[in-house]
């Protein structure tokens, strides 16, 4: 169970930091390979794109787990906190029916393209585990909607306790973090 727990808390951190790892060390040699040694790597550029694929659906899961993704909150400026909970439903429905049915599509995608045995032309991989990609983050992506839809629904039923910030009231939270972390860094700035 605790395995389970910490999965959940930390898989998407986890596969963020392992692709981002990998882009950046790849990158790296690239450049150090290019204009130091004066000879250029075939296959990072490829590792170094597939790595960033994974990021990004990875990066999807992350945003919806975190409620950090992209959104327009003009409507919930008009509701009161259980109007902003019920219209934040809605738009996790309906994300949840986009996300299904990229899940179907891209695995049927990613399926056929094993199947026939396609590889990339620098490492040797096949394509059909770059394609995986997208079934596995909108994956990820549909397990965190319906554990926020389950909250959502909790809180709806007095059970819980579930906030919906405007984009706006998180950026001055993060703002006056910042403020905070550089009074408590050197407190004698004026400001």
């Amino acid at each position: 169970m605790r395995i389970i727990r910490w999965l959940d808390e930390h898989i998407e951190e986890v596969l963020l930091v392992i692709f981002s790892s990998i882009m950046i060390f790849i990158i790296a040699l690239q450049v150090f390979m290019r204009y130091v040694i004066g000879d250029s790597l075939a296959w990072s550029e490829e590792l170094a794109r597939f790595s960033f694929i994974w990021l990004v659906y990875i990066g999807i899961s992350y945003g919806i787990k975190k409620q950090r993704h992209i959104k327009v909150d003009v409507m919930l400026v008009l509701f009161k906190e259980r109007g902003k909970i019920i219209l934040n439903m809605i738009s996790n429905v309906i994300f949840l029916a986009f996300a299904v049915v990229v899940v179907y599509y891209g695995n049927e995608i990613a399926t056929r393209i094993l199947e026939l045995g396609q590889r990339s032309p620098g490492l040797g991989v096949p394509m059909g585990f770059v394609y995986l990609a997208t079934p596995v983050g909108m994956g990820l992506t549909i397990i965190r909607l319906i554990q926020q839809l389950i909250q959502q629904g909790r809180a709806l039923a007095g059970k819980g306790d579930f906030s919906v910030e405007l984009e706006h009231d998180k950026a001055l939270e993060d703002q006056d973090d910042l403020i905070e972390s550089s009074e408590q860094e050197d407190p004698k700035v004026d400001r």
